[in-house]
């Protein structure tokens, strides 16, 4: 439908008044609606990450800029968002934990919509022009994951304390993640201010920037301790896992050591256990024990959002404590119960 004449005459006349053309408006326009191109915009996108999902997303990222680099923010459309997840998928590299390349195709789609997401909150585009939140993510399968019984758990120490060039480093690896039930990031990130031998504790920085003190046997501390001092830790913020030249390790000392675990323990390749296997063994044992508040809290997820009744279910640091003294056999400084009887030393858990 045309514009009344009437009206356009007198928007002519309001604008000659203000001593603005209608070229100025359609210049002005054109500078509000441009918005920047993947490959201009993905710099922006990474210096606002954190460096989790840099880690996480940064490869995926760059896959897109490779492939929709020159076009505007508002040109990429969900078939193309679905076609890289389908790409990914195809040739997604075989891994023990792998599931058909279906982990690569939720990274996608997750690594797009973060992008986006940045996308809209500086305003470039509207939420409703996402295309990454128009494409399904692949629903998450259940996890294989499951508690070690006490005989596997003895064999994997066994096999992590009499192979490899350095037992003394794997044995407290494995002896580490069994009795603090901590991720892998935590125990990479533990410094030698992050020791507490006298009163049994080790402050774990994880997921999300998260910082809690878990409680570990006092054997344990001291064994840390004297395994940071032989090996080089001296200063509050040095490493405090190294390896016998003093550098800190990585997260391939893992990666080996569950690779040799798995060449000597074939059910251990076949089934893809991890560290994280380990983590699971003992907060499966835990809850069994203790109750799903105290196995929460173990885990480091006190905070996490739940039902309303977690709110009234927290455990306290004294609870954990509890929970290791039992589980380890051994007392603690911070124990508040007499009986600590459940269970054994770490290796037997289950």
């Amino acid at each position: 439908m045309s514009a009344d004449p009437a009206t356009v005459a007198a928007a002519r006349h309001v604008l000659a008044h203000l001593g603005v053309t209608v070229a100025d408006l359609e210049s002005d326009a054109d500078v509000l609606i441009s918005v920047p191109t993947i490959a201009e915009y993905l710099p922006r996108v990474n210096a606002a990450a954190g460096p989790g999902a840099r880690r996480t997303y940064g490869t995926y990222w760059e896959r897109m800029a490779a492939a929709w680099g020159d076009r505007p923010l508002d040109r990429v459309a969900a078939s193309d968002v679905e076609a890289m997840k389908q790409q990914m998928i195809v040739t997604a590299r075989s891994r023990r934990n792998s599931r058909n390349g279906r982990h690569a195709g939720e990274h996608v789609i997750a690594a797009a919509r973060a992008f986006y997401s940045r996308a809209v909150a500086d305003g470039l585009i509207d939420a409703s022009a996402s295309p990454a939140h128009r494409v399904a993510k692949p629903r998450r399968l259940p996890s294989t994951r499951r508690a070690l019984t006490s005989y596997e758990l003895e064999e994997i120490n066994a096999v992590a304390r009499t192979s490899g060039n350095d037992v003394v480093l794997d044995a407290l690896l494995l002896r580490l993640h069994t009795e603090s039930a901590c991720r892998r990031g935590g125990a990479l990130a533990l410094r030698l201010v992050d020791l507490d031998a006298t009163n049994g504790l080790v402050r774990l920085t994880e997921k999300n920037g998260t910082v809690r003190w878990q409680p570990v046997s006092l054997d344990l501390a001291a064994h840390l301790h004297e395994h940071a001092r032989v090996r080089g830790a001296v200063l509050p913020t040095d490493r405090l896992l190294r390896y016998r030249n003093g550098r800190p390790i990585s997260s391939r000392r893992y990666d080996h050591l569950w690779k040799r675990i798995g060449e000597r323990l074939p059910w251990v390749a076949a089934q893809g256990i991890s560290t994280h296997w380990l983590r699971h063994t003992t907060l499966t044992w835990v809850e069994r024990h203790f109750g799903y508040g105290v196995a929460r809290a173990y885990a480091g997820h006190t905070d996490s959002p739940g039902s309303s009744t977690t709110t009234y279910i927290k455990a306290d640091l004294h609870a954990v404590a509890d929970a290791l003294s039992a589980m380890t056999g051994q007392p603690h400084p911070l124990a508040t119960a007499r009986e600590t009887s459940h269970r054994p030393a770490t290796g037997t858990l289950p």
